[in-house]
């Protein structure tokens, strides 16, 4: 039991899977949902202290380097790009935009996104892990009732 929370967790840390994926991962391996949402939260927040300090001084020094040049660019830029239209629609409700694009379970709008959009943003770090937070607990409920309402359904139409 203890090995499939660890997958869980583990599996919430990955970019682009994050606790979209670990949520209905969990409800294939039986395990319950309320634990499943709590330890997912806390595997896909644990990297956003790092994104949001470390990410953006990685990108901009790599992005002259032979091999991971061009990739380390098309990131700032795609960043830099996404987050000023971002800022631009959302105007003074950048924090609830942010929310909610972090809170929407698409692919590439997680946790890992969002924090690097408010790290390229300059919001204050107190801010856009509040925001990151609400999101994730938002895209957390959303994937587990779809989970909880999916694949219950699934396992009534197969037991």
């Amino acid at each position: 039991m203890l090995t499939k929370y660890l997958y869980v967790f583990l599996i919430s840390m990955i970019p682009l899977i994050e606790l979209r994926g670990a949520i209905p991962v969990s409800q294939v391996m039986g395990l319950p949902l309320v634990q499943s949402y709590i330890i997912s939260i806390i595997g896909n927040m644990l990297p956003v202290p790092i994104i949001f300090f470390f990410a953006r001084k990685v990108l901009e020094w790599g992005a002259d380097k032979p091999g991971v040049g061009k990739f380390f660019t098309f990131c700032l830029e795609k960043g830099h790009k996404g987050g000023q239209k971002l800022k631009e629609k959302a105007g003074k409700g950048l924090f609830w935009a942010l929310l909610l694009f972090v809170g929407i379970p698409l692919p590439g709008t997680g946790a890992w996104t969002g924090t690097l959009a408010a790290s390229l943003l300059d919001m204050d770090f107190k801010t856009s892990v509040i925001a990151v937070m609400g999101g994730v607990l938002l895209a957390g409920v959303i994937m587990g009732a779809a989970s909880a309402g999916l694949f219950g359904a699934l396992g009534s139409i197969f037991a």
